[in-house]
């Protein structure tokens, strides 16, 4: 691959790109049956001559067909065990365990006639329980090819949780990684039983550990329920005629449900997000393209590389770990191999291990894990000193300067002394094992912009990508070639992307926003909800006859609130477009705090300026809505800490350097140092008129957590986002004292 070639603006669709809508709709389907428009363009990548539309059979099969010898997955087992709660090395990868091109279809259609054998019916559905493994990428795609789809469970979903979704999803067979993951589902369906019957549950299989002979389990409302292995399933399957399996192969249109991706709302259950073949396989083709134009990825007969460990129920999972190898090793004269991580590498901080040996060629970060890796970083670079760090330190300064010239728009700047600093720099690449990716990228939720600052500074650039599960994942993407820091890119190829200012009491009725001048632009007229449009747009969200036609219609006017007559899918995300075709968010409607004057606040670009300024803030959460003035929950980097769990009382990271004195969250709350440099932090926002455009939306009080906010407190959804209206509950007594009591820093009281 040579050398990225800066594009002076971001590539445009023409009109004959976009899909085609005609009608007032409905532009959605809800039944589990139903099968969905194939909306094609009159030209472009989203044609029907250039791209007609494919189910996922044909794609696995095409892989097979031209890589069937090639490596599709690896994966280290048995797993090493933590040793006194540390990851043992990683095994050389001659000893990992492989899966071919060949191998990987043959035991999909094995397991396929096993669950048609077990009794799944056409348009039913797969639950897959457990961490990312190839027995999870089978799982699914055999769900396909026996004519149902996958429907995916968190790894750690609650009791509640998962029951809700095996019995809305119409789950006839699940999938499990371990025996308390039945136990967990039998409980939750206990208590859901009169609400949301799991009618349809026919077996379990699991992967993951060896069942009794004649194994089964009582489930409610069902009866007893069979619990085979892993190898039982695909020994059945191989034994049966391929003919059952070819006729529903045979009966499936690209339109219909391929598989559900269960949103990780913030309020009452999730809903089911209906992907169908195309939308999925078209996504998968669209990001493909541009990596394969502006980062070279695809073009040459060798092997790429993914690492998955996160979740595969996610749609980025489903997308980038599960879809994409398939159609890459389909379109291009290369192969894609999935290696996988432990289930443990993120809780131990061990996710470096596995990067090292696969080496991905394409590596996912959500914000998250690219702060993780940011503070080793930090850590290690605070630990140099003398000729060393003034090395290191002289390094990075050429580095930044290059990855902020690199920038849309932005003079190249190639200062004396690059090629040594790229060189020092990339023994640091070399040490997380991404010296070979071409694209990192990241999304699932905002990232800081600091963040990729410090990536620029040490000669690597970050690109962002926006979206969400009812658009297939993504619908901006920022490549090196064409990005912006703060921006999330720039619509991609035959997705169309508008900012509407949308009627408060018609959502059909909206018009266009005009172009922002540039992304610092914070005109009130430039900035509107987020639209989108295009092959990649969900079937609609799923009902479940099952439910009853309450939940029928309850599930019709969701969908009829989220894509309107037009066929516009409205994101609830404010932003803007610039005249140079990039995208920024600058809000969520539903985050918004509308103070006691009604202003409207904006609150992350003010809480990610007081998390850049203190390194030792993990998360802050301002507070305001209908009142005088905003207050701030503020929680502390700890050791531990990493989104799933809330870790422990130790600090961690930037946090342990601020006051090397003070080594607890607990000490931290009553020390000076602490308590001034968040107030510093604090009025660095308050007086920056970009991210605080008035007195109304600073920040006047704070307090310091104990803990962590988390999955296990609730605090965050699966894909690390914060459930504000949950934390507002939970810390309720104590930001009423905020209000009540003097000073800025207002100690926390339980």
């Amino acid at each position: 691959m040579g050398p990225v070639v800066k594009r002076l603006e971001a590539p445009m669709n023409t009109e004959d790109d976009y899909s085609t809508y005609s009608g007032t709709g409905p532009h959605w389907v809800c039944n589990p049956d139903a099968k969905a428009v194939i909306r094609y363009a009159k030209g472009g990548p989203a044609c029907l001559e250039e791209n007609p539309a494919k189910t996922l059979m044909y794609w696995l099969q095409e892989a097979a067909k031209k890589h069937g010898n090639q490596p599709a997955f690896k994966v280290e087992r048995p797993c090493p065990q933590l040793v006194d709660g540390k990851a043992p090395p990683a095994l050389p990868e001659a000893d990992w365990m492989t899966w071919s091109y060949a191998q990987f279809l043959d035991e999909v259609q094995s397991a396929a006639k096993g669950f048609i054998k077990l009794g799944l019916q056409p348009h039913e559905a797969v639950n897959v329980w457990g961490f990312n493994s190839p027995e999870w990428i089978i799982a699914a795609n055999a769900a396909i090819w026996a004519g149902g789809k996958v429907a995916g469970l968190y790894p750690t979903d609650t009791d509640d949780a998962v029951a809700y979704k095996v019995a809305h999803s119409g789950g006839a067979i699940v999938v499990v990684e371990d025996q308390a993951k039945i136990a967990k589902l039998v409980k939750g369906l206990e208590a859901r039983a009169d609400t949301c019957p799991a009618k349809k549950i026919k077996a379990f299989v699991a992967y993951g550990y060896e069942p009794t002979p004649g194994e089964k389990v009582n489930v409610p409302v069902v009866g007893e329920v069979p619990v085979i292995s892993w190898r039982e399933l695909i020994e059945t399957g191989k034994a049966l005629p391929d003919s059952e399996m070819n006729d529903r192969n045979a009966a499936t249109d690209p339109g219909h449900c391929a598989c559900l991706i269960y949103t990780s709302g913030t309020t009452g259950d999730p809903k089911a997000v209906m992907i169908s073949h195309d939308n999925i396989a078209f996504e998968a083709g669209a990001m493909l393209g541009i990596m394969r134009q502006d980062c070279g990825l695809g073009v040459d007969a060798v092997q790429a590389r993914i690492l998955s460990y996160l979740p595969l129920s996610h749609v980025a999972g489903m997308m980038i770990d599960i879809v994409s190898p398939v159609v890459s090793s389909c379109q291009s004269p290369g192969w894609t191999t999935v290696y996988f991580a432990r289930n443990y590498d993120l809780k131990v901080g061990a996710i470096k291990d596995r990067l090292q040996v696969a080496r991905p060629t394409m590596f996912l970060g959500v914000p998250l894990v690219w702060e993780k890796i940011a503070d080793k970083i930090r850590a290690i670079g605070a630990a140099n000193t003398g000729a060393k760090k003034a090395l290191g330190d002289w390094a990075k300064g050429l580095a930044l300067d290059n990855s902020r010239s690199k920038q849309l728009g932005t003079p190249l700047k190639e200062g004396m002394g690059l090629s040594l600093s790229l060189k020092i720099l990339g023994k640091v690449k070399e040490g997380l094992g991404l010296h070979e990716c071409k694209y990192c990228l990241t999304g699932a939720a905002p990232i800081r912009v600091d963040t990729l600052e410090y990536f620029g500074s040490l000669g690597m650039t970050i690109s962002e990508l926006y979206g969400m599960s009812e658009c297939t994942g993504a619908c901006t993407v920022s490549t090196p070639a064409a990005h912006l820091w703060g921006s999330c890119g720039y619509e991609l190829p035959g997705i169309q992307v508008r900012a509407f200012r949308v009627d408060e009491s018609d959502f059909n009725k909206k018009t266009n926003c005009p172009a922002a001048s540039e992304l610092a632009d914070s005109t009130e007229a430039c900035q509107g909800e987020l639209c989108y449009r295009g092959r990649n747009i969900m079937m609609g969200y799923m009902c479940q006859p099952d439910f009853g036609p309450e939940h029928v219609q309850e599930i019709e006017k969701k969908n009829a609130d989220t894509i309107d007559k037009e066929g516009w899918l409205h994101s609830g995300d404010k932003g803007m477009i610039t005249n140079t075709h990039m995208v920024k968010i600058t809000g969520r409607y539903k985050e918004l705090i509308i103070g006691e004057g009604g202003e409207n606040i904006a609150p992350v670009p003010i809480e990610d300026h007081v998390k850049a300024a203190c390194d030792g803030i993990c998360e802050i959460m301002m507070v305001g809505d209908k009142r005088k003035y905003n207050v701030a929950l503020v929680t502390l980097k700890a050791v531990g800490a990493n989104g799933e769990s809330p870790g422990s009382d130790t600090l961690d990271a930037g946090a342990a350097r601020l006051n090397p004195a003070v080594k607890t969250i607990t000490e931290a709350m009553k020390d000076k140092a602490w308590i001034d440099t968040v107030t510093n932090a604090i009025k660095s926002a308050n007086n920056n008129g970009k991210v605080c455009a008035n007195n109304a939306a600073k920040i006047q009080k704070f307090t310091i957590l104990p803990t962590n906010f988390s999955e296990q407190g609730g605090e965050l959804t699966p894909t690390k986002k914060l459930k504000r209206a949950v934390v507002c509950k939970q810390y309720h007594d104590m930001i009423e004292n905020m209000y009540k009591s003097e000073g800025v820093y207002i100690e926390f009281s339980a």
